[in-house]
């Protein structure tokens, strides 16, 4: 997990020494589950030999979707409040140039030589942990060794800033061993396979009270759910992904090691979404 910078909070600096160690310390033990390694490059196979069948994910149990179906839209003031970020959000976007180690091209051939689809089909929710400073400051930090990268796509800090660590048409290295609806793509021969090829990755900023390993903390901001309905129904709408295509990294990882993003409100994103038309 990682995370965004708090411009709301002078006492919260942008990166604490502290809070980076200690991130650092956690993102070594939790990029473990997140990143599937270098790929190697795709050898052609001969004329008229069939690819072998990637291997299947491990059964889960079946997602059930905590958002619904809503087409009213009563409450016309948030509606009013989220069209007007959504319609300033390309502008007030802050974006982030982060280091190439740690993240990848999207592949149209898995390592046997099968075509897959890689138009974004889910979205993954995650939280940062520590703060947003030190979840930017690992993501632009070089990483030369597989078990060290990681990547989310978005980042949205308790200010509700919007931060952009990787263009949605790149792989983030977001949730190694991992699986949803009996789906994973297996990009590297020597490794399982992992949703990142198909997935988009996005990371709340935890609260203070969050930075350790309890099993929930006092939740997040308005003005993070506010952003977050923004950025998910833009990406619903851009690349058609269906509101039970949104789930957790606790769902997704198949280690069962991961519990993020913790004390997450649904009820919060169901109003929100459904004040922008997004669940109808």
């Amino acid at each position: 997990m990682v995370r965004p910078f708090s411009d709301l909070k002078p006492s919260r600096p942008l990166i604490r020494p502290t809070a980076v160690a200690a991130g650092a310390a956690v993102l070594a033990l939790a990029v473990v589950a997140w990143h599937q390694g270098r790929e190697p490059l795709p050898v052609p196979l001969p004329a008229g030999v069939q690819p072998a069948k990637a291997p299947a994910p491990p059964q889960q149990t079946a997602w059930v979707t905590p958002l619904r179906k809503q087409c009213d839209r009563p409450d016309q003031s948030l509606r009013q409040r989220l069209t007007t970020l959504q319609r300033n959000l390309p502008s007030q976007m802050r974006r982030v140039s982060i280091d190439p180690s740690n993240y990848g091209e999207r592949t149209p051939r898995d390592a046997y030589g099968n075509s897959v689809d890689i138009t974004p089909s889910l979205v993954v929710l995650h939280e940062t942990v520590y703060g947003i400073g030190s979840a930017i400051n690992t993501f632009t930090t070089h990483h030369p060794h597989d078990h060290d990268q990681v990547s989310y796509h978005l980042l949205i800090g308790e200010d509700g800033q919007v931060v952009e660590t990787l263009d949605p048409a790149k792989r983030a290295f977001g949730a190694g061993y991992s699986a949803f609806k009996g789906r994973w793509d297996v990009t590297n021969p020597n490794m399982d396979g992992s949703v990142n090829n198909f997935a988009l990755h996005l990371s709340l900023e935890t609260p203070l009270d969050g930075e350790d390993d309890g099993p929930r903390h006092s939740g997040y901001t308005g003005l993070q759910y506010d952003a977050l309905a923004v950025v998910l129904a833009n990406w619903m709408r851009r690349y058609r992904i269906p509101m039970d295509h949104i789930t957790t990294h606790r769902y997704v990882d198949l280690g069962a090691a991961r519990a993020d993003p913790r004390s997450f409100d649904w009820s919060a994103l169901q109003v929100r979404l459904a004040a922008l038309g997004a669940l109808c």
